[in-house]
């Protein structure tokens, strides 16, 4: 048993996430645990799963390797840049799309709301524990035997099921998501989060992509309460596409380099 477990240990966890899920949103149904414990507790019972499978699978090392990455941030300010800016370039191309649909003035759509210190210090500590156990954890493992933008879509797969549970509470979470629309975005989230820490092997950057995500949701009329869901659509749509034009090109540039590098070999 223990063999087993330590072999499929990454696919363990992931089926573990959306099945513990449900009985603590449960729980939150019937009104045994407050709002606040519920809203950041959804996220540490994840790593508090993880912990220990880790403890048992690989010891204290192997709990101290999952915070590795985010002891790396010696990467290129290019990393920084996209990852600061890529959620929040989406949202504005979302908004001047429906503001030409709706044959409207271009800055028609696009206002800014401003929320609390303690909401935003809540996304960061949210995008924090996302990075740790669906990035640090479940794509670099899985990355280590399939492709990088598999196991993001992979992680997506389960993290979309992770979020039914909640979606279906809306408490928590931006209320009245498509549940079709959200797995589309989870899509797109995952696999621009595989795509920066492949190339940077930073949790800071991917933490920096999953806070500005966060900021995005809240800041822009793009949720399906203040934009409507056709335009949370849209963002979840074309977020996603974009990330599958950005590891198109990712891997067309890879391929010029080496048939570059055999030819200098001939």
């Amino acid at each position: 048993m223990g063999e087993f477990i330590k072999k499929h240990e990454v696919w363990i966890f992931l089926i573990l996430c959306p099945v513990v899920n449900v009985p603590f949103v449960q729980a939150r149904i019937e009104g045994f645990i407050s709002e606040s414990i519920y809203n950041t507790g959804r996220f540490c019972i994840l790593l508090f799963i993880l912990i220990c499978l880790l403890l048992y699978t690989r010891g204290i090392k192997g709990v101290l390797n999952l915070f590795k990455p985010m002891l790396t941030w010696k990467v290129h300010p290019k990393w920084y840049l996209l990852s600061f800016i890529f959620p929040s370039s989406i949202a504005l191309i979302t908004l001047l799309l429906k503001a030409v649909y709706y044959d409207v003035d271009f800055d028609t759509f696009i206002t800014i709301k401003i929320t609390t210190v303690r909401a935003y210090m809540a996304f960061f500590v949210w995008a924090f524990l996302g990075e740790v156990v669906w990035v640090s954890y479940c794509i670099r493992e899985l990355s280590k035997r399939i492709k990088p933008f598999y196991a993001g879509q992979i992680v997506a797969v389960f993290w979309a099921l992770w979020f039914i549970p909640v979606i279906l509470l809306g408490e928590g979470i931006l209320p009245e998501i498509p549940i079709v629309s959200a797995f589309i975005f989870m899509f797109g989230v995952a696999g621009m989060c595989a795509f920066i820490y492949s190339h940077t092997k930073s949790g800071i950057c991917v933490l920096l992509l999953q806070s500005m995500v966060n900021l995005t949701l809240v800041s822009f009329p793009i949720a399906p309460t203040n934009g409507g869901a056709p335009t949370y659509t849209a963002f979840g749509s074309i977020y996603f596409l974009t990330m599958l034009v950005i590891w198109g090109i990712d891997y067309l540039m890879k391929k010029k380099k080496q048939k570059e590098l055999q030819l200098k070999s001939i």
